[in-house]
C-alpha cells in the first residue's frame, strides 16, 4: 500500500526531525524542506497528499506562500505550525487557504489526529467532475451541491462531509466513532441525534436504499451501479 505523502516547511531543524521521526514511524512519507523556495521546487516536482508549513519560514512567509500556491492552482490541504498565538494570526491562515492551524508548542499525538482528520475529509480545494450518487442524482463535490430531477441543491457543511466520506467508502461499514472523527472537529462535541438528522436529509437526497443502517456497527453506503 502507498504510504500518504506529506510536505514538511519547516527552518528549525530540530523541530523538523523530530516530526519527520515520529510522521514517519506512524507510516507517512514525510518530505523536509526549509524555505519556501524549496517548497515550491518540491510541489513542482511531485503532488503530496497533505502540507505542513510553518508561517515564519525564510523567503515568502506561510501566509504569503500559501496564498501563492492556492492562486497558482494547488489544491493540497494545509495546516500552519505556528508560535503565532493571535486570533489574527489564527483568521489570516484561514483567509490565505490553511485548512487547519496549530499552535506551538503542540503534542504530537495532537498533530497526528489533525493530519488524520483532514485527510479523511478530503475534497479540500479540488475541482473535480460530477459522481453519480443515486438514481438520477448526481454530486459535485467542489460546489458541495447534489443536481437531481427536481434541481439543484447544496448541501450543509457536514452533510456535505458525511456524503463525501461515504464516496470515499462505498460498502464499507463505518463505525460512529470513524464518522464522527471526520465530521467533527477536535473542539466540538460529535452528536449522535446530529448524526441521524444528516443521514435522514440524505436518504430524502439520494434514496434511503444508498445508506444502510447497520445496528451497533455505523453505516454503509451502496453505491450507484
Amino acid at each position: 500500500m502507498n504510504r500518504r505523502s506529506l510536505l514538511l516547511i519547516e527552518d528549525d531543524q530540530n523541530l523538523s526531525e523530530t516530526v519527520c521521526d515520529y510522521l514517519e514511524e506512524q507510516g507517512f512519507a514525510v518530505m523536509p524542506v526549509y524555505d519556501a523556495e524549496a517548497a515550491e521546487e518540491a510541489l513542482y516536482e511531485r503532488r503530496y497528499d497533505l502540507i505542513l508549513l510553518d508561517v515564519n519560514i525564510p523567503g515568502l512567509n506561510g501566509f504569503e506562500l500559501l496564498k501563492k500556491l492556492r492562486n497558482e492552482g494547488v489544491e493540497t490541504p494545509a495546516i500552519y505550525l505556528t508560535a503565532r498565538q493571535s486570533v489574527d494570526d489564527l483568521e489570516e491562515g484561514f483567509r490565505s487557504g490553511g485548512d487547519d492551524y496549530l499552535r506551538k508548542p503542540f503534542a504530537l499525538k495532537e498533530l497526528l489526529i489533525r493530519i488524520e482528520s483532514l485527510l479523511e475529509r478530503g475534497f479540500y480545494h479540488r475541482h473535480r467532475d460530477r459522481i453519480t450518487v443515486g438514481e438520477g442524482v448526481e454530486y459535485d463535490p467542489g460546489a458541495q451541491t447534489l443536481y437531481g430531477p427536481e434541481g439543484e441543491e447544496s448541501l450543509r457543511g457536514k452533510e456535505a462531509k458525511l456524503l463525501e466520506l461515504f464516496l470515499r467508502h462505498p460498502g464499507e461499514v463505518l463505525s460512529h466513532e470513524r464518522i464522527y472523527g471526520a465530521l467533527w472537529n477536535y473542539d466540538e462535541e460529535p452528536s449522535d441525534n446530529a448524526l441521524r438528522t444528516y443521514v435522514k436529509n440524505l436518504r430524502k437526497r439520494i434514496g434511503r436504499e444508498r445508506i444502510v443502517s447497520l445496528k451497533k456497527q455505523g453505516y454503509r453506503y451502496v453505491a450507484s451501479e
